[in-house]
């Protein structure tokens, strides 16, 4: 598998990564359903043994439990790969999650995500979201000290738009920007990817496959019937009259999968990995038999005529 360069930085990164969001398991708002550890533990070795060389995950998922399940899954190897976290999302006995960027909250903070991760340095720590917008600077300024104290060994930024890139800037530089980025969420592509090139952040998407509804595995059926602790069931691009349409263009990645062998989850992670101001997607997996998937994207070169059968797809929608 081809490594690219994550900005500025020495770490050398596969185009995919294994997102570590749904392993967090049930008990918090954003949770994805029931999970079991066993089986997140068999699928982060089943994505390292096909060569995936990082790990993406935050404090926040699961309140703590999937940075433990890392931990667990990264027990004893020899060779581990690079680890990424999030703060800035913290919460309190009632399970209640808040915004807070203070300089004393974010120093709690990367201390609890180096104990559950048993690691002695986070390899990239980033802001999970730009709030509150007024503490950026103290936030980011805080991160940076982390770093010179040894603590992280880069720092990045995740939901951040172009502004809150350029406040950060000023104070120190960015490492790499995580942003949501599917078929189904452009909203960067304007102005967040032109600025992140400029300035040399390395993107990792995140939601590539727009959180399963592009795996093509998805189905109606199986939206109705997603329990009632999995966030999605919530999210609009689940619901009509959205639903219909992103199944119609799940269906449409399925065609171009089968002519390259592939899932359409792949075919949609590999959209994301075209753009040139890309520079790695992360792509969840709560089983092993979910990787072999994940990692054809990282192969995949889509031809022109699968660009223009996409792009067709949305003309029509638009018309």
């Amino acid at each position: 598998m081809n490594i690219r360069q994550l900005g500025d930085s020495d770490l050398h990164i596969t185009p995919i990564g294994f997102g570590a969001w749904a392993i967090g398991g049930p008990g918090w708002a954003f949770a994805w359903g029931d999970q079991d550890d066993h089986d997140s533990v068999a699928a982060i070795h089943t994505a390292l043994d096909a060569g995936i060389n990082w790990i993406d995950t935050a404090a926040v998922y699961g309140l703590g439990h999937s940075e433990e399940v890392v931990a667990r899954a990264l027990a004893g190897k020899r060779e581990r790969p690079y680890i990424f976290t999030k703060c800035g999302m913290v919460w309190d006995e009632d399970r209640d999650i808040s915004f807070r960027l203070k300089a004393d909250s974010i120093r709690r903070e990367c201390e609890a995500s180096l104990r559950r991760l048993r690691v002695d340095a986070i390899d990239l720590y980033q802001v999970h979201w730009p709030k509150p917008a007024e503490d950026i600077e103290e936030g980011w300024a805080t991160l940076a000290e982390l770093r010179e104290e040894g603590k992280v060994r880069h720092i990045g930024v995740s939901n951040f738009d172009a502004g809150q890139l350029r406040r950060a800037l000023a104070i120190a530089p960015v490492t790499s920007l995580q942003p949501p980025y599917s078929l189904l969420d452009r909203g960067i592509e304007r102005e967040v990817l032109p600025f992140a090139s400029r300035h040399d952040i390395g993107v990792i998407a995140y939601s590539p496959m727009a959180s399963g509804l592009l795996s093509g595995a998805m189905t109606h059926e199986r939206v109705v019937n997603l329990p009632p602790n999995d966030w999605r069931r919530g999210s609009p691009n689940f619901q009509e009259p959205h639903l219909s349409r992103n199944l119609s263009l799940a269906r449409l990645l399925r065609v171009i999968g089968h002519e390259h062998e592939v899932p359409a989850g792949a075919v949609a992670v590999a959209w994301v990995l075209h753009n040139p101001a890309v520079t790695g997607a992360i792509v969840g997996a709560r089983a092993p038999g979910q990787v072999a998937g994940i990692v054809a994207a990282a192969y995949l070169s889509l031809e022109s005529h699968d660009i223009a059968a996409i792009d067709s797809f949305f003309a029509r929608e638009a018309a």
